[in-house]
């Protein structure tokens, strides 16, 4: 089986040493810069659990299309990244190959096979803007992905593993198919979990109500997980964001009021000391954040439902803000 695992940052890094040590499949990774660099001269090293390991992909390129046709294509981009790569991605897939986007928030696909909903059955042009993905990829090869893993690039070339490794998959129409089983016999290896999910839209859901709570405010202050959770007015505007996808979850049809408790959710408790989510580390390192997928897709999906976000809407601006300075000469 031929993987590909492209935009192998932090989070791509992790899975990719992870698949190539099991052997069960033949991995090339697309990446670029000093990282790219590092894996070619002296491979790809995670660091987990107390310990080194480091794997050489069968390829490691910045250039997608120099790469053969793939049974499996694993994208590990920011959402904001995705569109621009649609193309290259398209492809690297094989006739009856299939695409897994592990990405944060609402995916693109999120219309595909689901009726009910406000709107067509078609892509979200804020995810999607000229439907790149839609119609190059197709939502009929894609699988979803919810992933609970924490990855930093510590250097070129070395990733640690910091937290969790489970990777939930499933289809778009709540099928079992013989892909989605593949996948997951793919992603179940040593010290990494794959679960299948019979509603991939509910994980997706849930994880965005814990990424909405955390990820802007933190990277909008700067402050790790922790101390945000710490102050008292940061904590409630934590437990107010999060309170808002669940009651848009319900809106849309989806109960998650057993996975996602707000106050608890908010609290600092278990959380370590200087914990960066994604979305700061990019503020850091000056990089775009993923606004639409993360805030500004459950903003219009809230819209359309007709329910109140007042929250998200003034966190939603300042973030859409943040990203004009990022990109400001």
């Amino acid at each position: 089986m031929k993987v590909c695992v492209f935009g192998a940052g932090a989070i791509g890094s992790n899975l990719a040493v992870r698949l190539i040590r099991s052997g069960k499949a033949d991995v090339s990774v697309v990446t670029r810069g000093a990282h790219l660099a590092a894996i070619r001269e002296r491979g790809l090293t995670l660091r987990a659990e107390g310990r080194d390991v480091t794997e050489r992909p069968a390829v490691a390129t910045d250039d997608p299309d120099t790469l053969p046709p793939q049974d499996c294509v694993i994208v590990t981009l920011k959402a904001h990244s995705t569109p621009a790569v649609a193309r290259h991605i398209a492809s690297l897939l094989a006739p009856d190959a299939f695409a897994i986007f592990a990405v944060n928030g609402i995916p693109w696909w999120w219309r595909y096979g689901l009726g009910g909903l406000p709107g067509p059955a078609s892509t979200l042009p804020l995810l999607d803007p000229q439907g790149e993905l839609w119609s190059a990829v197709r939502p009929e090869r894609a699988l979803g992905c919810v992933v609970d893993s924490s990855n930093v690039v510590l250097e070129p070339g070395l990733v640690l593993n910091k937290r969790s490794n489970d990777w939930t998959l499933g289809e778009p129409d709540g099928s079992s198919s013989e892909r989605l089983q593949r996948a997951q016999g793919l992603f179940s290896n040593e010290g990494q979990k794959a679960i299948v999910a019979s509603d991939i839209r509910r994980e997706v859901l849930c994880k965005l109500a814990f990424n909405i709570g955390n990820s802007p405010v933190s990277a909008l202050t700067c402050l790790s997980t922790y101390d945000a959770g710490n102050d008292p007015a940061l904590r409630e505007m934590k437990r107010g964001l999060m309170a808002e996808v669940v009651a848009l979850a319900a809106a849309l049809g989806w109960d998650i009021r057993d996975r996602v408790d707000p106050v608890k959710a908010s609290q600092p408790i278990g959380v370590a000391l200087g914990s960066k989510p994604s979305m700061l580390q990019d503020i850091l390192a000056g990089r775009p954040i993923e606004v639409e997928a993360i805030l500004g897709q459950p903003l219009a999906m809230a819209r359309e439902v007709g329910v109140a976000t007042p929250l998200l809407e003034v966190v939603c601006a300042l973030a859409r803000g943040r990203n004009l300075a990022l990109s400001a000469p």
